[in-house]
């Protein structure tokens, strides 16, 4: 992108425009707030190195969720953990909790954050970054018709873990 290819502050205004994205694929993908911190920090200086490759806005933004979700996703794989759910995100047990975002239960988030990297990356950007099974494939570099599958056999793998832990009445 021309326009903020030499100015540091254009890079500035670059990275608060779109640092909540960045930053909310790694939380909803990680669960942890410290390492999605982290991985917005390298998506932006992996950014910054490769500014001049970026061809316009909408091109950013494909290149940000690309990155954001490969990095996510090899950080699990060379952890070798699964995400967990901090003490800060869990609410009070006395006050009931709000679910107006279907991934804001606490349940739910561990249960995503219990599937597979690839499912999970899908059930993040679809549900959370509400982008359309097509966006997701060309963001994954993935055929279309995979994202349907994996997201049906995604959610399918959720319903049954509900399905499990409301019958041991931990629900």
């Amino acid at each position: 992108m021309e326009a903020a290819g030499g100015s540091g502050t254009a890079f500035a205004v670059l990275v608060r425009e779109h640092q909540s994205m960045v930053f909310s694929i790694a939380l909803h993908f990680l669960g942890d707030a410290t390492l999605a911190e982290d991985i917005a920090q390298d998506v932006f200086l992996e950014l910054h190195r490769n500014l001049k490759s970026i061809e316009s806005p909408a091109h950013l933004n494909f290149w940000l969720r690309r990155v954001t979700s490969r990095k996510c996703i090899d950080h699990v794989r060379k952890a070798r953990i699964r995400p967990r759910v901090g003490l800060e995100d869990a609410p009070e047990p006395s006050v009931p909790g709000r679910f107006s975002d279907p991934l804001m239960s606490r349940q739910l988030r561990q249960l995503v954050a219990g599937l597979p990297e690839r499912v999970r990356m899908m059930i993040v950007l679809r549900y959370q970054e509400e982008m359309e099974p097509s966006e997701i494939a060309e963001t994954l570099q993935v055929p279309v018709g995979t994202v349907k599958s994996t997201l049906h056999r995604g959610l399918e793998l959720l319903r049954g873990k509900m399905e499990r832990v409301s019958k041991k009445g931990l629900v």
